[in-house]
């Protein structure tokens, strides 16, 4: 039994993988950037070596019956664990969410701000993961949920999610 279990685990790591390549989360959303490709890297215009804006993110697919959307960015590879730099909920239903801007209310990053911190690696290359969810009411929570808050308050309202992730790599790491 336990090697059955061992075997649907990989399985399941490799289909969240070719959603991860593909853009995808889960169902038929996408998210994409007119500023990079999925798994390739940012412009510095988006991180701390640059103006450190958010990137433009296009959002197709969304379910008829989503209320709102919430979007958490963050850094795996991290040297302290995963590093949070966005977490923004009650998003309207949009198509896109545009350079530079507050989507909806704002939550606490990692830096404790609660604004876009854009990519900054100590080191290395690391990994950013944008992620977009639809969720099937408005959460209504004050402004400065952490990530750990909003994933709570999610929990029973995502419909759908997708997935775009940035790379970045200091010039001076």
């Amino acid at each position: 039994m336990s090697r059955l279990c061992g075997l649907l685990l990989v399985f399941l790591l490799a289909v969240n993988f070719a959603q991860a390549q593909n853009g995808q989360g889960g169902g038929s959303m996408k998210l994409t950037s007119p500023g990079f490709e999925n798994n390739k890297y940012m412009p510095a215009k988006y991180t701390c070596e640059g103006e450190e804006v958010n990137p433009a993110l296009v959002i197709e697919g969304v379910p008829a019956q989503a209320k709102s959307l919430a979007l958490i960015v963050d850094d795996p590879d991290a040297p302290m664990g995963t590093w949070v730099h966005w977490v923004v909920y009650d998003i309207p239903i949009v198509g896109k969410i545009e350079e530079n801007s507050v989507p909806g209310v704002q939550g606490k990053n990692d830096s404790n701000p609660e604004n876009y911190g854009g990519p900054c690696p100590p080191s290395g290359t690391h990994r950013y993961f944008f992620k977009i969810y639809a969720l099937d009411a408005k959460l209504n929570q004050s402004q400065g949920q952490s990530k750990q808050e909003l994933e709570k308050a999610m929990q029973g309202h995502i419909l759908d999610k997708a997935e775009l992730i940035g790379l970045y790599k200091r010039k001076n790491s």
